[in-house]
């Protein structure tokens, strides 16, 4: 429960923590955000990590112009931590499948895989794209592309444009946005409405296939 409510913490106050991360380490900020990026779409056990949110309070702080980070050099190679975690997500899909959700690592759930299933179900290979907004979906969506064993062509296109789109839109918005007056005293709310906004997709696919099974019942 204590390590839940440290990344919760982490989480709602981003800013303050990546401020400290800034300030403790400086050039080697980039290698520790490439590292969190990486980890969370490279890895199925890591869904947890907070990539959005991270992003968006990154370019906020580099914003501000106090950090000494440069927004185009960490967009780069954010956008290359998120290319290749996903690409071995998907080879770790394709060489261990479906034997890594049989219930003994707790964070391995199969009602994550079966969410994501069904996105693929429903998006095709663009889910690759669709996913990267979605959280713990954007986690489990190129491991479940090894699994059914998609083109790797295929694979390696949508998830281009999808780490591509991912990357600039929430780094940037952040950057551009993230030091209005309003944002800056809301910050931990604002924080809360992108979680908020980036869970909505799935949320709304659960009840909708709640629905439906009441109905046919």
């Amino acid at each position: 429960m204590e390590l839940i409510r440290q990344l919760i913490d982490f989480i709602l106050h981003i800013d303050r923590h990546l401020s400290e991360i800034i300030r403790d380490y400086q050039f080697w900020t980039y290698l520790i955000l490439f590292l969190i990026i990486f980890a969370e779409t490279g890895f199925v056990v890591t869904p947890f990590l907070p990539g959005d949110s991270l992003l968006f309070a990154a370019g906020a702080l580099i914003g501000t112009g106090n950090t000494g980070l440069n927004i185009y050099l960490l967009a780069a190679l954010l956008f290359i931590a998120a290319f290749a975690g996903d690409s071995l997500n998907y080879e770790l899909g394709k060489r261990y499948g479906i034997r890594a959700f049989n219930g003994k690592i707790p964070f391995l759930k199969k009602e994550y895989l079966v969410k994501t299933q069904n996105f693929f179900a429903k998006h095709g290979g663009k889910t690759i794209i669709y996913a990267r907004f979605v959280p713990i979906v954007r986690t489990f969506a190129p491991f479940v592309a090894g699994i059914g064993e998609m083109d790797y062509k295929k694979f390696a296109s949508f998830n281009v444009i999808g780490a591509f789109l991912w990357i600039v839109i929430f780094l940037f918005l952040g950057y551009f946005f993230g030091n209005l007056a309003f944002i800056q005293k809301n910050f931990s709310l604002v924080i809360l409405a992108i979680i908020i906004l980036s869970i909505m997709p799935p949320v709304i696919e659960v009840l909708k296939s709640k629905l439906k099974g009441n109905k046919a019942s």
